[in-house]
């Protein structure tokens, strides 16, 4: 069968030299991702090959050591994260405390609630989680209707790398299954979105009633499946 033709009528679709240049010292960066499943493996192994240093990361949590952003994590790349938790990355750990790495913590659903935010405009959203733990040290105390609230500001980034299932030309998005998780709040709330999708299809091969992301919000597609993560007992089997 043969493969369709892909009309890059919009100028999106990249190499993975072209993204590779997008990124430098210092940049701040948000992903799409739940312990490193909706995370995109090959934009990820690029920033990696380029030895980008001092990264400021935003997105749920830190990966795993081998898995998503866990390998710039690990690999002492990042400057300062703004997570959920960073469990499942003993590095992460170690890292904060010995003071080579910075992390605000933001409870799981205000930090998605502080990415929307960015995404839309808002100043800010008001939350009354984490009074009385780190998560007030700093924060505007806001009194409203006699009850207390903490303001959270919202999040934005100069770049945003999302994993996509399909995506056309123009940058409309599916995703699959639970690997969309925040991917498609980053999509707006970043000055540069990077999307690296399975599959890229024929503009109008979509069924509009599947796409989440318009393409309005993207700026750069690259397609592939490598670079896709296992679990080490899986490596071992690969070796």
């Amino acid at each position: 069968m043969a493969q369709p033709i892909i009309e890059d009528r919009f100028g999106k679709i990249k190499s993975i030299d072209d993204v590779a240049n997008c990124f430098e010292d210092g940049s701040t960066v948000m992903f799409g991702g739940f312990g490193g499943v909706g995370s995109p493996p090959l934009i990820i192994e690029t920033i990696l090959k380029k030895g980008v240093k001092d990264l400021y990361l935003i997105g749920n949590d830190a990966g795993f050591p081998w898995i998503g952003v866990g390998k710039l994590v690990s690999a002492n790349r990042v400057k300062k994260l703004i997570a959920s938790h960073i469990g499942s990355n003993p590095v992460a750990g170690q890292l904060m405390n010995e003071g080579k790495m910075e992390i605000e913590f933001s409870p799981q659903g205000i930090l998605v609630e502080r990415i929307r935010a960015g995404g839309v405009g808002l100043g800010g959203v008001l939350s009354d989680i984490g009074f009385g733990t780190v998560i007030e040290d700093g924060k505007k105390i806001i009194t409203l209707n006699g009850d207390k609230y903490m303001l959270e500001t919202p999040l934005r980034a100069e770049i945003g790398i999302i994993k996509a299932h399909q995506a056309d030309p123009y940058g409309n998005l599916t995703y699959k299954a639970s690997a969309r998780n925040t991917n498609p709040l980053v999509a707006k709330a970043c000055d540069l979105t990077i999307v690296q999708a399975d599959e890229i299809v024929p503009l109008g091969e979509l069924d509009p009633e599947s796409v989440i992301t318009p393409g309005v919000y993207v700026d750069m597609i690259i397609t592939g499946k490598g670079g896709e993560w296992l679990w080490p007992w899986e490596i071992e089997e690969e070796n």
